[in-house]
């Protein structure tokens, strides 16, 4: 069992790593998008972490919109929708014991309320590409479970995808990616989340650019998201070149190809990671996590 101090770190800690690593197609500090910068998403880590670690008393599903509520104030649109819907399940594992022992009767409990809550959670984000679906679809009461509804969407989407498999991209892709690349002592883990992300990419076409542009786009980001670890990823210059000529490409067309879903599955792969490795903490920059909060209040007050 996790005391909910220490999930509360954890959470804020996997969200704040996420959008602090340069990921070539999604906001850090070095690159926004046109109603969203970095602090965006830090403030938002900082206003999910508490909500999620009651995950485990009050429910999966009410925590996820709770925490999405949350975001609403904080950020002046959808930050982290997929980042809360894979972390309300592995919070409330983690609160209870060992993540792999509990996970599976978290996801096997979720229920028709918690799909109604995570409807109403994905209406109050609003985020892009979603679309509409023959059977399940969000503008209309779910009929049936959360993981029922997951499975109906698993095969366009791999974070509901997740729900049903038991999340091997998280626990069996990314956890093992990160034993190899962020050793300990390691005290700027950044180049080695980008190369998490690289990882992820290559190997799961990301779902959201296949939504929004087509699933023969989303298998050309794999291709070139493998072209930049055939020239040793963001360690080596040739990989560098390669990540920014992948970025530049990602970057066009408006962001269409921003590569939001393998984002989300990089914050819940910090998370378990870290989840089972606390001491890599120890060594972080505080400031990472540290934003002006004077804008939180001006949001909240309109």
């Amino acid at each position: 069992m996790t005391p909910a101090s220490q999930l509360t770190t954890l959470i804020e800690w996997a969200c704040v790593l996420e959008v602090q690593a340069p990921k070539p197609g999604n906001v850090h500090p070095g690159a926004r998008f046109d109603d969203l910068d970095w602090r965006d998403f830090v403030r938002s880590a900082h206003a999910i972490a508490p909500v999620l670690v009651t995950a485990a008393d009050r429910g999966v599903g009410a925590a996820v919109r709770d925490a999405v509520a949350a975001t609403r104030h904080v950020a002046p649109s959808n930050t982290n929708l997929g980042i809360v819907l894979l972390l309300a399940p592995l919070a409330a594992a983690a609160a209870r014991g060992p993540l792999r022992t509990h996970l599976a009767p978290v996801l096997a409990g979720l229920s028709q309320q918690d799909a109604s809550f995570v409807y109403e959670a994905i209406r109050l984000a609003q985020p892009g590409g979603l679309g509409t679906a023959p059977e399940g679809d969000i503008a209309a009461a779910p009929p049936g479970t959360l993981r029922e509804m997951m499975q109906l969407a698993a095969h366009r989407d791999s974070i509901a995808a997740e729900y049903t498999q038991g999340f091997p991209i998280t626990l069996d892709l990314g956890v093992p990616q990160l034993v190899d690349l962020w050793p300990d002592g390691l005290a700027d883990p950044r180049e080695a989340i980008v190369g998490l992300h690289l990882e992820l990419l290559a190997r799961v076409p990301d779902t959201l650019i296949a939504r929004k542009c087509g699933a023969a786009v989303a298998r050309e980001a794999a291709d070139r998201a493998r072209a930049v670890l055939a020239q040793g990823g963001p360690a080596t210059p040739a990989g560098r070149a390669e990540c920014q000529r992948f970025d530049a490409w990602l970057r066009a067309d408006g962001h269409r190809r921003n590569p939001g879903t393998t984002a989300d599955l990089v914050a819940s792969s910090l998370f378990a990671f870290l989840l089972a490795h606390p001491d890599r903490l120890d060594v972080l920059n505080p400031q990472w996590r540290q934003t002006d909060d004077s804008e939180i209040s001006a949001r909240s007050s309109n």
